[in-house]
């Protein structure tokens, strides 16, 4: 099936003999469960017999939407989590089980994703170095030099939108022995799916695109087949899962997914055209814009004429007071501190998503104080732009 077909179909409908299917999975608040005989909970236990036996270890709902993004993704399995954050953490410790503990991280991630390398993952001796992600040669001599264990990196990264050769880069992490993560929370599985492309797991923000609503907080580790279980097992022990309310939000998010993404994807097309010509603005960070770096990268490994829904900009001779006066003025798009919603949503990164990261480390990686990141909705585009035309007027 396409995408289309498995995000309405994958997951739902299980036959159980003698029992009517539901249409649509149900919420399964059990925390435990049990059968006719303690032989029977000892094989669910055990893997030899399918069930459910307490809802940290697996539930019905979560189970359901967990096979979804499996379908989604390409993936052997996947994992529901409580946030991205937890997908990420539990993603990164059971690749260094066995592994090195060094990670090899893009020089350009969510401020968050940073803050858990230094401030968790160090701490408890996992050392972390950066890398620009786009530079295949510097990529090569980073792992010659640092052996990691894990290499750490963005589909589409936060918030200047650049695209690394994820199949590239997965040959010399094989080469290597080190395991390639992804988040793929920005391209989604409808744009990129790392594991095809030789990534061992991809891991999404369920909050964002996934969802789409502004409703959930979650995440989803999904993993190859040598990942699956040590992500299982170490989830079993940490207990970070997703509530099954959350797993139902979650995937009845996704059965519009395809469709939500698609408009998201061509409204993005127009703004940065739009903004590119705009005299307030001064750049515009932009997958589909022929003056992106990575615009070969782009056209080999996205879908023809699919970006992605971010575009990302600077004010042009903004400082802060000026930018805060650009979000106030808004009347339609939300200024709000996430991505992926049906509407379009507006971030300062200085103060939000990149607001842990030193001044002069963000002028480095080029996030500069004049730049504001869009997440663009479903609206019509008409008023998208004529929102961001007001706002960006001289006062």
């Amino acid at each position: 099936m396409k995408i289309h077909s498995k995000a309405v179909h994958s997951g739902d409908r299980k036959r159980i003999p003698g029992r009517p299917i539901p249409v649509t999975t149900p919420i399964h608040t059990a925390a435990s469960f049990f059968y006719d005989s303690l032989e029977s909970i000892d094989k669910v236990f055990a893997k030899e017999l399918e069930g459910y036996a307490y809802s940290r270890y697996d539930n019905p709902s979560n189970a359901a939407l967990e096979e979804l993004v499996s379908d989604l993704e390409g993936a052997h399995g996947s994992l529901a989590t409580a946030s991205g954050m937890s997908a990420l953490q539990i993603a990164i410790t059971a690749a260094l089980v066995d592994r090195r503990k060094h990670v090899l991280a893009a020089n350009a991630l969510y401020g968050a994703t940073v803050k858990l390398l230094e401030q968790v993952f160090e701490p408890f001796g996992t050392t972390s170095s950066f890398v620009d992600i786009t530079n295949l040669d510097a990529v090569a001599a980073a792992i010659e030099n640092e052996k990691p264990g894990v290499i750490l990196m963005e589909s589409i990264s936060n918030p200047l939108l650049r695209v690394g050769q994820i199949d590239r880069i997965a040959e010399l992490a094989n080469a290597a022995g080190a395991c390639l993560i992804v988040d793929n929370t920005f391209a989604t599985p409808a744009l990129v799916r790392p594991l095809e492309l030789g990534a061992h797991i991809s891991l999404s923000s369920a909050t964002k695109y996934l969802s789409g609503h502004g409703d959930v907080i979650g995440g989803i580790v999904s993993c190859d087949s040598a990942h699956f279980e040590p992500v299982r097992a170490l989830s079993r022990i940490y207990g970070p899962i997703l509530g099954p309310f959350e797993c139902y939000l979650t995937m009845r998010g996704i059965k519009t997914f395809p469709l939500r993404f698609e408009r998201q994807n061509q409204n993005a097309i127009h703004v940065a055209r739009h903004l590119l010509t705009h005299p307030a603005v001064e750049a515009v960070y932009f997958p589909g814009l022929d003056h992106h770096p990575d615009r070969e990268t782009t056209a080999r490994l996205l879908p023809a004429g699919q970006f992605g829904a971010m575009v990302s900009f600077e004010i042009r001779d903004a400082d802060r007071q000026a930018v805060f006066a650009f979000f106030d003025r808004l009347r339609m798009i939300v200024p709000a501190t996430s991505l992926g919603d049906v509407h379009t949503m507006a971030l300062y990164p200085a103060i939000a998503s990149h607001r842990d990261i030193p001044p002069r480390q963000r002028a480095r990686l080029g996030i500069h104080d004049n730049l504001v990141r869009l997440s663009v909705g479903i609206e019509d585009i008409s008023d998208i732009l004529a929102d961001l035309d007001q706002a960006l007027a001289a006062p």
